[in-house]
C-alpha cells in the first residue's frame, strides 16, 4: 500500500497517477477536497481510499504492515497565509507524527520541503543537510519557515541517530508547473495564468525592474516541469538505500520572459509583453535569481534527463492547457 498525503493538490496527484500508470493498485490519498473542483484532480484514478487529515493515524494504525511507503506531500503551500500557528500545526506537528510513526513501523517516508526554506537566496541554494548549513538559512515566510524547521528536526534526529525510518527522503520543489493546479488561485504558476490571458488576445505583463543588473522581465526562477518531480519520486521509489535532503529543480534559472515567449509560442500566438512597477511593498523581499544546486542527487544516482522550459511549457500548453479536459 502507498499512501500519499495531499493526493488531491497539484504533486500529490500528478505522482498518484504516475503510481498508477505504473500498476500499483494499492494507492491510498490523505486530502481535503472542499467544495470546488479540487475532486477533479483524482477522478480518472483508481483508489483504495480517500481519507480526511483528522483520520490518517487510526487509518494507519488499521493498516499497519500493509503500508510500504508514505509521499507525504500535503501542506499549507500558500506562502501568503498568516495564521503561522495554523501552518505550524500542518507542516510541522503532523510531519513530526508521521516521521515517529514510520520510524516506529519501518515505513518509508518521502516528504515535500520546499525551496522557499532558502529566504531570499543570500546563503545560496545547496541542499546541504547538515545542521550547520540549514542553520544558515532565512526563510522569508511562515510557510518556508515551517518546512525548514521540519528539515532542521529531521537533521537534528538523524545526526543524534534517533529512531528514523528506513529511507527518508526530503524534497526542496522549486518552481513546479504543470497540469492539476487550477485549484491553486494565485498560488498556481505563471503560466497557467498567463495562457488564459494571452488566448484573449491580451499581452503579458511582467514587472518591470527595480535592479540595474537585470532588465525589465529579466527576472529569474527556477521553474520546474512537475513531471520532473514525479519521476525524482519514483526513483526514489526504486531505491530504497537512498535517503537525505534534495533539491527538486531543473537547475537552470530562466527568466521570466524566457517563460511569457515559450508560453506565446506553444500557444502559437505572437508574442506582446508589456511591463509594469513591482509593488512597493513586496520590493525588497523580491527574489531577482533561484536555481536548484542539483549535483547532489546527481551523485545519489538520479540520472533522467531534465526537461527545458520550453518542452515543458510545450507540454502543459498543448497537451492540457488548451485541451477540453485539462485534467491529468
Amino acid at each position: 500500500m502507498i499512501i500519499v498525503t495531499g493526493g488531491a493538490g497539484f504533486i500529490g496527484s500528478n505522482l498518484v497517477a504516475a503510481l498508477e500508470a505504473r500498476g500499483h493498485a494499492d494507492l491510498v490519498v490523505c486530502d481535503r477536497l472542499g467544495s470546488e473542483d479540487k475532486w477533479r484532480n483524482l477522478a480518472k484514478r483508481e483508489l483504495r481510499a480517500i481519507v480526511p487529515p483528522e483520520g490518517l493515524f487510526a487509518f494507519l494504525d488499521a493498516n499497519r504492515g500493509a503500508v510500504e511507503v508514505i509521499f507525504h506531500m500535503g501542506a499549507i503551500s500558500a506562502t501568503t497565509e498568516t495564521d503561522a500557528d495554523l501552518i505550524l500545526a500542518n507542516n510541522f506537528v503532523l510531519s513530526q507524527e508521521l516521521w515517529q510513526w514510520c520510524a516506529d513501523h519501518a515505513v518509508r517516508l518521502v516528504y515535500a520541503s520546499s525551496a522557499a526554506t532558502y529566504g531570499d537566496g543570500a546563503a545560496g541554494f545547496d541542499d546541504d543537510g547538515s545542521i550547520a548549513a540549514l542553520g544558515r538559512l532565512r526563510p522569508l515566510n511562515a510557510y518556508g519557515w515551517s518546512k525548514h524547521l521540519f528539515d532542521r528536526r529531521v537533521a537534528r534526529a538523524v545526526g543524534d541517530r534517533e529512531p528514523a525510518p528506513p529511507q527518508w527522503a526530503g524534497l526542496k520543489f522549486f518552481n513546479v508547473y504543470g497540469p492539476n493546479e487550477y485549484h491553486k488561485g494565485d498560488m498556481a504558476s505563471v503560466v497557467s495564468k498567463l495562457h488564459p490571458v494571452i488566448t484573449a488576445g491580451e499581452p503579458a505583463r511582467l514587472f518591470r525592474s527595480h535592479r540595474p543588473d537585470y532588465a525589465d522581465g529579466g527576472q529569474t526562477r527556477d521553474f520546474v516541469w512537475v513531471g520532473d518531480c514525479v519521476a525524482v519520486m519514483l526513483w526514489l521509489l526504486n531505491t530504497p538505500a537512498v535517503s537525505g535532503l534534495f533539491n527538486v529543480g531543473s537547475g537552470c534559472a530562466r527568466s521570466f520572459l524566457d517563460l511569457a515567449l515559450a508560453t506565446f509560442d506553444a500557444a502559437g500566438i505572437e508574442p506582446q509583453v508589456e511591463y509594469f512597477d513591482m509593488p512597493e511593498e513586496i520590493r525588497d523581499k523580491y527574489q531577482y535569481f533561484t536555481q536548484a544546486e542539483t549535483a547532489r542527487l546527481r551523485a545519489a544516482g538520479f540520472a533522467a534527463p531534465l526537461t527545458s522550459l520550453e518542452d515543458g511549457i510545450r507540454q502543459y500548453v498543448r497537451g492540457y492547457l488548451a485541451a477540453p479536459d485539462p485534467y491529468l
